[in-house]
């Protein structure tokens, strides 16, 4: 289930609010520029697809980091058994 708080961190992710409960009424904008009540609510719907990007960029760039490991013959065990 989606929160106030995961559409929050989508839309605003450097922070600078606080999210009491989980409607539009109970976000305080402290250090960040307010977003409007449509854009919050819209949030809800786009986030799914928003995590997903995120999730395969992450994944992507993890592959990339252990083929480059591989070119060098690592292993990410390599690198924390020399606690890197």
């Amino acid at each position: 289930m989606i929160t106030g708080s995961d559409v929050l961190t989508m839309l605003i992710p450097n922070g600078g609010w606080i999210l009491t409960g989980n409607d539009y009424e109970g976000i305080q904008f402290l250090q960040c520029e307010p977003i409007t009540k449509k854009q919050y609510t819209d949030g809800f719907a786009q986030y799914d697809a928003w995590k997903t990007e995120k999730d395969a960029a992450k994944a992507t760039a993890k592959a990339s980091a252990e083929s480059k490991l591989a070119a060098l013959g690592l292993t990410t065990d390599d690198l924390r058994a020399l606690g890197l």
